[in-house]
Formats: structure tokens, C-alpha cells, sequence
């Protein structure tokens, strides 16, 4: 081991190969309350801004299963998340990785029933009624660039977790009945 090695002991966190300046983050569980405020606005060319939004990629690629990650879930509670739904078997649309800052829905239509998951709720899963199609703009973190993604089927119910954790909420406050509608995992990655 080096000297700077032995200098920075953060180095010696696990990376993330594709973002190796990215240490990976602890991704916090309900009912930490971060998890239940509202995230604040930030400044997205901040070069802070622009860390958090590779530490959120990094820490969303180590786990398997995971298609998007919020700024609170890993304690910062500011309006930032990214989200990949690449390969997934529900999806129709994908934009392929998106980063956001002070990211707001600007339209949605229709309704639709899908099973969801969280790295936040480790061991559960439920069923969510949300829109079908919607449209979210924010900013590009580390370069003020408006991105607009136009969404359905899993991508659109990708995003709008993203923004309720955003908002101080986890999915399972949105199932209708917790009698039917939650369900352990049975298999948890």
C-alpha cells in the first residue's frame, strides 16, 4: 500500500468502477427521518452538487436490483437523484441514465398498478397505483442544462419514486390497502 493510500483511508472505501472517484454511500433504511422530510433545492453547478450526483450513480450500480437512488436515501437531503432503467423487463421507454437536479413533474396522464421495491425497505414490496406516462424536467448536475424525460410504464413509475423521496416519502405510504398490498421479498439482493 502507498503512503497516500495510508494518508486517505476514504480511498480505501469500495469504488464503483465506473465512477471510481465515487466512494459508495450507506443507504439509509425506514424510518430514519431524513427519509420523511422534504429535500431542499440546490445549486446545480455546485461542484458538491456534481460529487453527490457520481456518489448517487455509484452507489445505485453496486446493488443489482436497484434502477434509481435519491439524495435523502443517502442522507443528504437535497432535490437530487439518478435513475437507469436499462434492460429492465417492464420497461418501454428508457432514456438510459439520468442525473437531476431540482427535478418536477410537469405532466402526467393515466393510471397503473405495478409491484415496487426499495433499497430504503429493504425487505418488502407493493403494490402502487401511479401515473402511467409523465414527463419530468430538472437540471443536469455540474452543468445548469435543462433535461427533459418524457416517461411510461416503468421508467414513469421510476421517476415518481425518485421525486416522492424527494418529497419525504417511501412507497410504501402510497399503497392503498397495507393488508393486500405489501409483500416480504422473497429474495432480497
Amino acid at each position: 500500500m502507498t503512503n497516500a493510500r495510508r494518508a486517505r483511508p476514504e480511498l480505501q472505501q469500495p469504488q464503483s468502477g465506473t465512477h471510481l472517484r465515487s466512494p459508495i454511500r450507506h443507504v439509509l433504511v425506514r424510518p430514519h427521518p431524513v427519509l420523511a422530510r422534504r429535500a431542499v433545492e440546490v445549486d446545480p453547478r455546485d461542484p458538491e452538487t456534481l460529487l453527490l450526483a457520481e456518489a448517487l450513480v455509484a452507489t445505485m450500480r453496486t446493488s443489482p436490483a436497484c434502477v434509481g437512488l435519491a439524495a435523502p436515501q443517502i442522507g443528504v437531503g437535497v432535490r437530487v437523484f439518478c435513475m437507469d432503467i436499462t434492460g429492465h423487463k417492464k420497461a418501454r421507454s428508457c432514456a438510459g441514465l439520468v442525473v437531476m437536479a431540482n427535478p418536477h413533474l410537469t405532466n402526467s396522464r393515466g393510471n397503473a398498478v405495478m409491484r415496487e421495491g426499495c433499497m430504503s425497505v429493504p425487505h418488502v414490496t407493493g403494490d402502487v397505483a401511479r401515473a402511467a406516462e409523465v414527463v419530468v424536467e430538472g437540471v443536469e448536475p455540474g452543468t445548469g442544462r435543462l433535461v427533459r424525460v418524457a416517461a411510461d410504464a416503468m421508467e414513469a413509475r421510476c421517476l415518481l419514486h425518485e421525486l416522492d423521496h424527494l418529497d419525504g416519502f417511501v412507497f410504501v405510504e402510497r399503497v392503498v390497502d397495507a393488508e393486500t398490498d405489501l409483500f416480504q421479498r422473497r429474495r432480497y439482493e
